[in-house]
């Protein structure tokens, strides 16, 4: 896991500090686009052609639905994809995570090198084929939960380059395959694909042994989600009501 050089106190004494850094953060995260021709136009059928060949060897259809989880203390993304046949989500890959930001808890302002929690999601909108980061996609935070806590912050990624300074950041490998995996769900008719990421496995025995933390109640919150995929094998309809995310058919009214 990435541990960032500057403390919190660094912030807390100087705004100046703060000010200058956030711009910083802001262009690093970014990821914003270079060139008119970008690395993805003169890659992109190499890279679905290796991604298709997986799917096949793994009896997955092409622009399969997406499911992105990612768990803050292990370092992991999960990618999982639906079943034709059963409708189930089955594991496709676990991929490491190079470096992120931050420790457990939620992102709450800009600048704070602070990583979120939370569930969000990705839309062909957000996809960069030319971040400076190699390739990039935005998660789109904040999202309502955090809006109501007035919470800020922007262009956070799931990136390459294997560098972080508030992103999720991957090998250029490994973002190459999920960018494809998720650029052709899009294709295929997935407008929004669920990222819902974990301070940690949001078991019970996890939880407990947090129950200290001034971020015990958000995470029980979390835990829902959590189980409902868990359980059913499908990801949780979500919505925001009451500062509390809330799931189901409560998040369709």
């Amino acid at each position: 896991m990435f541990v960032p050089f500057f403390s919190a106190h660094t912030f807390k004494r100087s705004p100046t500090f703060l000010i200058l850094f956030s711009l910083f953060f802001l262009s690093a995260c970014a990821g914003q686009y270079l060139d008119s021709v970008t690395w993805w136009d003169q890659n992109k059928d190499r890279v679905v052609d290796r991604v298709k060949q997986d799917f096949e060897r793994r009896n997955f259809a092409v622009g399969s639905p997406v499911y992105l989880r990612i768990f803050k203390r292990s370092a992991i993304l999960q990618a999982w994809l639906r079943d034709e046949v059963s409708g189930d989500y089955v594991l496709y890959k676990t991929y490491p995570i190079c470096k992120f930001s931050g420790e457990l808890g939620p992102k709450l302002y800009e600048g704070d090198l602070q990583s979120p929690e939370g569930f969000y999601t990705v839309e062909p909108g957000w996809m960069n084929p030319n971040s400076q980061y190699h390739l990039a996609f935005n998660i789109q935070y904040p999202n309502k939960y955090d809006r109501a806590y007035g919470r800020t912050g922007s262009f956070i990624m799931v990136h390459g380059g294997c560098k972080s300074v508030g992103c999720y950041a991957m090998t250029d490998k490994q973002i190459e395959e999920i960018y494809a995996i998720v650029d052709l769900a899009h294709q295929y008719g997935q407008r929004s694909v669920p990222i819902d990421i974990f301070p940690f496995h949001m078991t019970e025995q996890n939880l407990i042994e947090h129950i200290d933390s001034p971020w015990y109640p958000f995470w029980r919150n979390l835990q829902v989600g959590y189980l409902l995929f868990e359980d059913t094998k499908r990801p949780p309809l979500v919505g925001v009501k009451g500062g509390a995310y809330v799931f189901g058919s409560i998040a369709l009214n």
